[in-house]
Parts: structure tokens; C-alpha cells; sequence
């Protein structure tokens, strides 16, 4: 039998990936470049099948082990100093809790199950200055946490398939997004362009929604809300397994 040199789907989107954010302004993604829509059309083909992953099988564990089991694992595909690239699988009622991607470009390409996918922004501060004395949380907030609060908008929210074209975000829009897996595990294919770097102010910063701030943003029309930073919760952390599919150079 002859050798099948044809270039894999997943090396095309590396490839792609690379020229798309090499020297990338942060605004550049949203745009909608030559070189990001053509990777988005390489996105939207990508299926498990083509990186050799699959829905985990049912297997009984006990409640004592399943404590031990991490909620979301991820495959590390590759890694360059202008993107990264890699595939988080939820498991059955796992969340990926809210978070940022400072500075960061970012899409994400469901290859099994079904996500909800909240997004949000914060605002700048001039436009969420309030005083303390018309934020009113229930609970109230600890004395320490008052300059950790944000106003933000909810940009969008929806649910994602194996079916549905990737989810984009940007250093200006849908930056911050929590992804729930929806009637059973999930997986997504990751790229973030440039990678997490907290040397470097990319570092990733956790948030919880307080409350809706009950009005329009007057820069968007969109909702408002605030949010709280906070630590990694404790019932969340990500651990890691084997990446199966097609060797990726870049």
C-alpha cells in the first residue's frame, strides 16, 4: 500500500493559525481578514473523528473517586510563541467557569456534545464609575473585595455543536465567556492567539457574576451586570491526557 502524505485538517489549521495571528494587531481578528476567514472554513470541517478523539464510555466509579476525577481535561496539540493549540473535554455536567484572555484572540470549534457559552466584556471604568453607596450586592460585599468589582455587558449567549461554526473572541469583544457542557460530556478545539503568558500580562483571571445592574450600557445597549475576580474555585481544575490524533508542526 502507498504511503498517504496528504496534509491532515488539523496541521491546515496550525498552518493557518500561524500566519493568521503572526504580527496580529489586537483588533485584527475582528475584522473579518482573507487569512481568518479562511481559517474559520478550516475550522468548521473539523470533526473528533479527524483528531482521533471520542465520547468517553460510561464507566461506574464511586462517589469517593469521582471526587477525584477533574471535571475538565486537555490535550495539548502545539504551542508557539503566536498561538497555542489544544482540545478540553468536559465531563457530563462539568463547567469551565467564567474567565479572561487578556490581550488574547481566541476560537473555539466543538467537536463532540453540545456547549452554552455565555460572553462578556468589561467595561471601561469611566463608563461603570459608580459610587459604593449605589452598589448594593446581596450579599453585601467584604470591605477588601470593593476594588475587584467590574461592570460588564453579557455579549451574547448560545449553544454550540459539533454542527455549529466556531465561537470567536477578541481582546475587545466576547472576551471573557464560561462554557457549560449540555446533556452529556463535551469536547472543543482550542486555539488562543497569543498563548496565556502571565510574564508577559496574560496571565488567566476568574470572575463571578454578582448581579445585572438592571440597565442598558449606553456604549452598547447590551445588559449590564458586575463582576467579582476571584480565585480558581475549588471545584473546578483541569487535568491532562494524551493528545491521539495526527502529529502538528508549525
Amino acid at each position: 500500500m502507498p504511503r498517504n502524505n496528504k496534509t491532515s485538517l488539523i496541521q491546515k489549521i496550525a498552518s493557518q493559525a500561524y500566519v493568521t495571528f503572526q504580527n496580529c494587531p489586537t483588533s485584527a481578528i475582528g475584522d473579518k481578514t482573507e487569512r481568518q476567514a479562511e481559517l474559520v472554513t478550516l475550522l468548521s470541517d473539523i470533526r473528533a473523528a479527524d483528531l482521533r478523539v471520542a465520547p468517553p464510555k460510561k464507566v461506574s466509579i464511586s462517589s469517593s473517586q469521582s471526587s477525584a476525577v477533574p471535571p475538565v481535561t486537555y490535550m495539548h496539540i502545539c504551542e508557539t510563541d503566536v498561538f497555542s493549540m489544544g482540545v478540553f473535554l468536559l465531563k457530563s455536567g462539568a463547567s469551565i467557569p467564567l474567565h479572561d484572555h487578556p490581550g488574547m484572540n481566541g476560537m473555539l470549534k466543538v467537536l463532540y456534545g453540545k456547549v452554552n457559552i455565555r460572553c462578556y466584556d468589561k467595561l471601561d471604568k469611566s463608563a461603570g464609575a459608580e459610587s459604593d453607596t449605589e452598589r448594593r450586592f446581596d450579599p453585601p460585599l467584604l470591605p477588601f473585595q470593593g476594588d475587584d468589582v467590574r461592570k460588564a455587558v453579557l455579549r451574547s449567549s448560545g449553544q454550540f455543536s459539533d454542527q455549529s461554526g466556531p465561537c470567536i473572541l477578541t481582546p475587545l469583544k466576547d472576551n471573557l465567556h464560561e462554557i457549560d457542557a449540555v446533556d452529556g460530556p463535551a469536547a472543543f478545539l482550542d486555539i488562543l492567539a497569543p498563548p496565556y503568558d502571565p510574564d508577559n500580562g496574560r496571565d488567566c483571571h476568574y470572575y463571578k457574576v454578582l448581579q445585572t445592574a438592571g440597565k442598558k450600557s449606553e456604549q452598547s445597549g447590551e445588559d449590564e451586570t458586575w463582576l467579582l475576580e476571584i480565585p480558581q474555585p475549588e471545584d473546578f481544575w483541569c487535568g491532562g491526557e494524551p493528545y491521539p490524533g495526527p502529529e502538528v508542526s508549525v
